[in-house]
């Protein structure tokens, strides 16, 4: 019999703490930002650096208690995944912002 940790495709679940404490990191790293930037009385590079941390704190969040991605064997593939697709939009991005440039460079002379 299969335990309740893992369905069929050997995906582990999370547990109510888990969701609870994602949850509460997420709210706290919209809250943080948002408060910032509705109180008006803080320096705009402090404010655009505190977003930009904290929305990689909160991708992060995301994909360790809602997708459950960590280092286990289980989650090896899906981590692997994750990273390629992370290095295809970074390549087709730089790419396409360098080819740009290079095409606005020759357009100027």
């Amino acid at each position: 019999m299969m335990s309740n940790d893992h369905n069929a495709a050997g995906a582990s679940h999370g547990n109510v703490k888990q969701y609870t404490i994602g949850f509460i990191l997420s709210v706290i790293l919209t809250i943080i930002p948002f408060g910032m930037v509705m109180t008006g009385g803080f320096d705009r590079g402090l404010v655009f650096a505190t977003i930009a941390i904290t929305a990689v704190a909160q991708v992060l969040v995301q994909l360790v208690f809602f997708l459950h991605m960590n280092s286990s064997s289980e989650q090896r593939w899906n981590v692997i995944a994750f990273i390629y697709t992370i290095l295809t939009i970074a390549v087709l991005l730089i790419g396409s912002v360098w080819i740009m440039n290079y095409l606005h460079s020759n357009m100027m002379l």
